[in-house]
């Protein structure tokens, strides 16, 4: 922590368009407890000119993490590079007993992430998941309204998310074995959001997957189908690609009514949440809308909070173990072309409406030396 300022010092070690977009900025709304002061990075370029505009001090190549670390001058690393980077700099992290917030998914395996909860706790440090929706208004009252029976006993939750990347060279079309693919990318959003929702784990999933002759998709799927079976006979079904439509929305159908959000698992757009549930004067239909929030200052007050007053944070390792696990079983099912049965992540912890934050949304920035996913 910093003597002077009593605030939280962090690092952030990969510089592309989450970090540029979102994180960066988000330390402005976050100010209250948490300060920027270390930038990470392969490219000498974009330190020099990251490090200008948002008045961090201290830069670092990635070949030169290891002394930042040993030099502590910050108490959280923000993991925000490729899937497969993320085990390694837990490790070193760890060494040098600096807290972590990873990017999601945790990791590319269940194994590494294993490993990577195990040398936390060894260390000492605090781990913690990005997992900025469990901070998020919207979510958050989605949640609520299952959890309160308004609608009835829950069935079925059904999912897509896809957009069209359009660069080839993106690290999003990385060979699936290191975590490319949409399934890593953005299923992992709607395996969370069934888990939250239906406050359970799945235990046994089916998953499906296509691919065009799109040069795009020499690497991994083009497109990824997944069923989840749960306790109690509830299913979770979702779709994810890289080369559809732009959407971002799930839906939760029980007994009594249903809910559908609407840009559900977006950062940069409002949220809306549109609920129909039967009554006693007949169907009853609402929408409630949300404006775009800073969903990444969230994360930063919360953790930044977590180690300032000792607490566990969630969501911890666990919730990233649960989710790679659940991905892991879906890639299985693909290349046996059967169902997969396996014993889920045990987890007692969910989100709830304690963990609300509500900043305003940040500008869009001009991304340098990075390209968000659907830019030409």
């Amino acid at each position: 922590m910093d003597k002077k300022t009593k605030k939280i010092r962090y690092g952030v070690v990969g510089l592309g368009s989450i970090a540029q977009g979102a994180v960066l900025p988000a330390f402005k709304n976050a100010s209250m407890n948490s300060v920027l002061t270390t930038l990470i990075s392969e490219d000498k370029q974009k330190l020099k000119v990251l490090a200008k505009k948002y008045k961090v001090p201290n830069t670092y190549l990635y070949d030169d993490m290891e002394e930042c670390f040993q030099k502590q001058e910050i108490d959280v690393i923000y993991i925000a590079t490729p899937n497969d980077h993320h085990r390694e700099i837990v490790e070193l992290a760890a060494k040098y007993k600096i807290n972590v917030l990873c990017e999601k998914p945790m990791a590319v395996t269940y194994s590494d992430c294993l490993y990577m909860e195990q040398v936390a706790k060894k260390n000492n440090i605090k781990m913690m998941v990005a997992y900025r929706l469990h901070f998020e208004s919207a979510n958050l009252e989605a949640i609520k309204m299952c959890r309160q029976g308004s609608l009835g006993d829950l069935k079925f939750f059904n999912s897509t998310f896809s957009y069209q990347i359009k660069d080839k060279k993106n690290i999003r079309l990385n060979p699936t074995s290191v975590g490319g693919g949409a399934l890593y990318d953005i299923g992992i959003y709607c395996i969370n959001a069934a888990r939250y929702l239906f406050k359970s784990e799945p235990i046994e999933v089916v998953g499906f997957s296509v691919t065009s002759d799109d040069p795009r998709f020499i690497n991994t799927e083009e497109t990824t189908s997944a069923i989840l079976r749960f306790p109690d006979d509830k299913l979770a079904a979702f779709t994810v690609s890289f080369g559809a439509f732009d959407s971002s929305d799930y839906e939760i159908i029980g007994e009594k009514g249903r809910i559908r959000l609407e840009n559900a698992y977006e950062y940069a757009a409002p949220m809306e949440l549109r609920t129909f549930l039967h009554s006693k004067d007949g169907m009853k239909k609402a929408t409630k809308k949300f404006k775009k929030r800073d969903q990444f200052s969230a994360e930063l007050l919360y953790f930044s909070d977590c180690i300032m007053k000792n607490k566990i944070p969630e969501p911890g390792p666990v919730e990233g173990m649960a989710d790679v696990k659940i991905i892991e079983a879906i890639l299985n099912s693909i290349h046996t072309k059967a169902p997969v049965r396996f014993d889920p992540v045990e987890k007692i912890a969910r989100p709830n409406q304690k963990q609300k934050f509500s900043r305003p949304g940040v500008k869009k920035r001009k991304l340098f030396h990075a390209r968000s996913p659907s830019q030409e």
